[in-house]
């Protein structure tokens, strides 16, 4: 079974939005990998100091076969600097695995479906 981590930014730490609904939103993509015969895990960070250790954290558990990439952080400008830490991180400790990015949360599975 082909596996995929996905990366997105913590809907709770975006200010004016319903963190709850974009949560239950993007629970709803990760059901469909397992609807695609994926093996799938999200992992949500914040611009802030724990980062790092929590996507060390994902990326050493499983070797996956595919990283996605949200567009929270891939398209929000403020992030790049995140951005450029999370596919650094990617190289270094999940070498074997191809990088993807969506266009929203709704596309993480046919983003890694491409690499897949």
């Amino acid at each position: 079974m082909s596996s995929a981590l996905v990366v997105g930014y913590d809907p709770q730490a975006i200010p004016g939005v319903d963190g709850e609904a974009l949560r239950a939103a993007l629970d709803a993509e990760l059901a469909r990998f397992g609807e695609h015969g994926i093996d799938a895990a999200m992992t949500l960070v914040v611009f802030d100091e724990s980062a790092e250790s929590a996507l060390v954290a994902s990326l050493t558990r499983h070797p996956w076969d595919v990283v996605v990439v949200g567009a929270g952080i891939r398209k929000t400008e403020q992030l790049l600097p995140l951005l450029e830490r999370i596919v650094n991180l990617i190289r270094r400790h999940a070498p074997q695995a191809a990088v993807a990015f969506n266009t929203g949360g709704r596309d993480s599975v046919e983003a890694a479906q491409r690499w897949l």
